[in-house]
């Protein structure tokens, strides 16, 4: 799609050091269009934003790297104004002016569902977070997560692998992929479904974009599921930003032993519900799980699956060796068992048929 003419005068203004939403907000209270403002005299401006932004905005053009990025088809410039602006994010204070995104603007106005945790998941958390979120966009919920390894990565995964993919929110320019290690899965994410962020062309990771990240991440959603997190994370940051801004808070238990469980039972403890199934989250959003995948079910009916746990618990790695199934279909047959109450999740990683 051919280049708004409205976006350089956007690019421009974010190239003005200090020109925070507050400041845009009262600009566009006294001017009609950004142009209106990229054109106006200092001393138009200085009495809405001071003489040193005035100033910054008269001189302000802008960065060549930010509109030779727009010029690919596939990426965008969504401003507050826009129509296709998410309406999660419109009444957040301090909500960015502009999101830049890679892959499709429409996957922004679905309904959201977040998903967080540990950077160093254990591998029965990343086979929860991939299963949980196939489940989920299977059912209708765009799963978003940060790009980060671990937790983030599977969801990502898992959402992709759904009808209702997966967006990434990043405390990155679109021009680069951090962390380096999740580059090909970038690629699939903005092909897709897209990859947003706030921050201009070029900038580099930096610890302090990561919370402000956090905000979008649970903004743009109906809640936030932590699947795995320490008692010192990033993840419950994200959990506390979710309830401020109204949204629901999730938390999958674990193991009483696990450090990766006990950032979890906090949020439980905080008043978080308590999630041991994906059809928890639907029931509290009021959706419902889609019918069972055929395919699935013909790989493993639940008499297959009941049968193989008939002599006590086993790992999922077990079970998929029993049966000859992937990870993917196998925790899929693994949810719906759970659901439907023949099966329980133990301490440890094990499933023990209930009947």
């Amino acid at each position: 799609m051919p280049l708004h003419p409205d976006a350089p005068y956007w690019l421009a203004l974010e190239a003005v050091p200090g020109l925070g939403p507050d400041a845009l907000r009262r600009l566009f209270d006294a001017f009609p269009s950004v142009t209106d403002i990229c054109g106006a005299r200092p001393a138009q401006l200085a009495p809405l934003v001071g003489d040193k932004l005035a100033a910054g905005i008269a001189a302000a053009t802008a960065p060549e790297a930010g509109l030779d990025w727009l010029a690919a088809p596939e990426n965008h410039l969504i401003t507050w104004n826009d129509p296709t602006y998410p309406a999660s994010l419109r009444d957040l204070a301090g909500a960015p002016a502009w999101l830049y995104v890679k892959g499709d603007p429409e996957w922004l106005a679905r309904p959201m569902l977040a998903m967080v945790g540990s950077r160093n998941a254990t591998p029965q958390g990343l086979r929860d977070a991939r299963a949980f979120a196939e489940a989920l966009s299977e059912a209708g919920l765009t799963i978003v997560s940060g790009l980060a390894l671990g937790i983030d990565a599977a969801a990502h995964e898992g959402g992709l692998a759904g009808l209702a993919s997966s967006v990434a929110v990043v405390g990155t320019g679109l021009d680069r992929v951090y962390p380096a290690r999740n580059r090909e899965l970038a690629h699939r994410l903005a092909a897709g479904g897209a990859i947003v962020s706030e921050f201009p062309i070029g900038t580099p990771p930096k610890r302090g974009h990561f919370p402000r990240r956090n905000r979008l991440i649970s903004g743009l959603s109906l809640g936030v599921l932590v699947v795995e997190a320490a008692l010192k994370s990033g993840s419950l940051i994200t959990a506390r930003l979710a309830g401020e801004q109204g949204r629901d808070v999730f938390a999958i238990p674990g193991s009483i032993h696990s450090p990766l469980s006990k950032g979890c039972h906090y949020l439980i403890k905080q008043g978080a519900k308590l999630v041991e199934s994906a059809n928890d989250v639907l029931e509290e959003l009021g959706r419902r799980l889609p019918a069972a995948n055929p395919a699935v079910t013909a790989a493993a009916t639940p008499d297959e699956l009941l049968d193989a746990l008939a002599g006590g618990p086993l790992s999922s790695d077990q079970l998929g060796d029993r049966l000859g199934l992937t990870v993917e279909t196998l925790s899929v047959r693994l949810l719906e068992a759970e659901m439907a109450g023949q099966v329980a999740r133990m301490p440890g990683g094990l499933y023990q048929r209930l009947y």
